[in-house]
């Protein structure tokens, strides 16, 4: 029943474009096109909803459509996609999905194995990856440009390379690096490369909240502070003692 609304209400919509168009041919010159952005960062499809916690960032140009569960302080970043239309992608705590960065699942393998993209917690997607209906444990990274094949596990602390690919039903064991295409071992990794991974989740968890606020000020606030700055720049450096404001004096106080 809900697909058949939803087949309806899109037939429905599709109708009132095509008279909209039709409209502004006829009126040639005269036509007024409003550009509106369709895009939501936030969607569902059917009745698959995406969860989302306050704390968590999705940015604005960010997309997470249908079966998705974000972790508290997770953040996905500009241009990222995560789609879970066939199947479902859970992302876990602290984790973040750098931009460009591609999720998505499978609904089942050539076996038929149920193939969501499982994300754990604490976990660096580094730019333009793509993670394609495989698991990726806590406290793992994955390089900036790698891809991550169907049924492919990297296990809690590894490290894929940048530009790797992880081939299908391949296992990334726990304190390893791996690299190339297909990606093979290359060393164990060391102390400074684990601590590493544990300051990416806090660091990223940290400027998320910084890009939250910004993203979510209202036009009026940034026209507002823009105009604020401009004057600033054009201030003399004493320009508050000539109209009796005194910042050090206020500061002591």
């Amino acid at each position: 029943m809900r697909r058949a609304i939803y087949v309806v209400g899109q037939a429905v919509r599709e109708t009132g474009q095509a008279m909209d168009r039709l409209g502004m041919v006829l009126q040639g010159n005269m036509a007024y096109k409003e550009q509106i952005s369709r895009h939501r960062n936030v969607m569902n499809i059917m009745d698959k909803v995406p969860k989302v916690p306050k704390s968590a960032f999705v940015a604005p140009s960010a997309s997470v459509i249908g079966d998705v569960q974000l972790g508290d302080k997770s953040s996905l970043w500009y241009g990222a996609v995560v789609r879970g239309d066939v199947n479902s992608v859970k992302i876990g705590s602290m984790t973040n999905v750098q931009d460009n960065a591609v999720i998505h699942v499978a609904k089942n393998n050539l076996g038929q194995k149920v193939l969501p993209t499982l994300v754990g917690s604490n976990v660096t997607i580094g730019h333009a990856a793509v993670l394609h209906a495989c698991t990726v444990e806590d406290g793992s990274l994955i390089g900036m440009g790698a891809t991550v094949m169907d049924g492919a596990k990297v296990e809690s602390g590894a490290i894929v390379a940048a530009g790797a690919l992880v081939t299908a039903n391949t296992v990334v064991p726990s304190g390893q690096i791996w690299a190339g295409n297909p990606a093979k071992f290359l060393r164990s990794i060391t102390s400074e490369e684990s601590a590493f991974i544990a300051k990416s989740a806090v660091r990223y968890a940290d400027l998320a909240a910084e890009h939250a606020l910004e993203c979510s000020k209202s036009f009026e606030v940034v026209a507002a502070e823009a105009m604020a700055h401009e004057e600033a720049l054009e201030r003399s450096l004493d320009y508050d003692s000539h109209i009796g404001n005194h910042p050090a004096a206020s500061a002591s106080n």
